[in-house]
C-alpha cells in the first residue's frame, strides 16, 4: 500500500515539470515531508473541455481519501486511500473515476514500514520504516484518480460546494521493494502522462497499459528514523538515510 509520502516540491517547480497551463493553487502548502490521508496534497489533472473553457492541464490541490461522487457521508474517504490496479476498474468507489477523472500525484518519495525479527513488548514485529524514491533525485508521478463530491453540509450559496478528493493507484512491488512490503504506488512514465490525463473515453486495457510498476534499479530505498511513524513529525529530518553502524 501507500500510506505516507513527502512532497516537498514548490508549485512553480510542479507547474514546470509537468508543462501545467493552469494553476488553481490559492495558496502553496507547505513543504510535508510526512503526507498522510486526509491531508492536502497536489495534484496534477485535466478537466474535460466545455464551450468557454479548452481542456487544460492544471494543478489542484486535493484531498488524500477518495470520496466516491455516490457516498452519503465524507467519512468513507478515510479508507480509499488506495486503489488496487487489479480491481480499480471493476471497483464501484473507483470505475467511474478511472474512466474518466486520472490525475498524478506528484512525490518526493513515499514510506513503508519492514517487519523486522525484533519483537515489542507485546510480542509483535518491530517495524523500520524505510524511505523510497527515485535514486536521480526526479519527481515520483504517482498514479491517481479523483472525484467531485457536493457535501450536503455546505450551504447551496457557498463559494465551494464540492470536495474534491484523490487516492493512489498500487501494485504489486517489484522484486526489490516486495522484501519491505508487498505493495506500492503505480508510477506514470512521463512520455504516457499525456494519455494518462485526459478524460476522454479510452479502453481498459488501454488504460491499464499505460501503468507501470518502477524498472528494477530506477528507485532506492533505505531505513529512516522511526519518527516518521508519528503523522505530527514532519520536516526533511525525516527522509535522511540512518546512519550505518561502523561507517563514519
Amino acid at each position: 500500500m501507500c500510506g505516507r509520502y513527502a512532497s516537498s516540491r514548490q508549485p512553480e517547480d510542479l507547474i514546470e515539470e509537468f508543462e501545467v497551463q493552469e494553476s488553481l493553487v490559492p495558496e502553496p502548502l507547505e513543504a510535508d515531508y510526512n503526507v498522510a490521508p486526509t491531508k492536502d496534497v497536489y495534484a496534477v489533472l485535466e478537466r474535460p473541455a466545455k464551450e468557454e473553457r479548452p481542456q487544460q492541464r492544471q494543478l489542484r490541490v486535493l484531498t488524500w481519501g477518495l470520496i466516491p461522487s455516490w457516498a452519503k457521508e465524507a467519512s468513507i474517504g478515510n479508507r480509499m486511500i488506495n486503489a488496487r490496479m487489479e480491481t480499480v476498474a471493476e471497483k464501484p468507489a473507483y470505475r467511474r473515476a478511472f474512466a474518466s477523472r486520472r490525475c498524478l500525484l506528484p512525490a518526493d518519495g513515499y514510506f513503508e514500514w519492514y517487519k523486522t525479527e525484533e519483537q515489542t513488548k507485546s510480542g509483535k514485529p518491530k517495524k523500520q520504516p524505510y524511505f523510497i524514491r527515485p535514486q536521480d533525485g526526479g519527481v515520483l508521478a504517482m498514479a491517481g484518480l479523483y472525484e467531485i463530491w457536493r457535501d450536503p453540509s455546505r450551504a447551496d450559496d457557498d463559494p465551494a460546494p464540492f470536495r474534491w478528493t484523490c487516492t493512489v493507484i498500487t501494485t504489486d512491488a517489484e522484486d526489490s521493494l516486495g522484501r519491505i512490503h508487498d505493495r506500492m504506488p503505480l508510477m506514470v512514465p512521463a512520455d504516457r502522462w499525456s494519455d494518462w490525463l485526459d478524460p476522454t473515453s479510452k479502453s481498459t486495457d488501454d488504460l491499464l497499459s499505460l501503468l507501470e510498476p518502477a524498472a528494477p534499479g530506477r528507485l532506492e530505498a533505505f531505513p529512516v528514523s522511526t519518527l516518521v511513524s508519528n503523522v505530527r513529525n514532519n520536516g526533511p529530518e525525516l527522509i535522511e538515510p540512518l546512519p550505518v553502524e561502523g561507517v563514519e
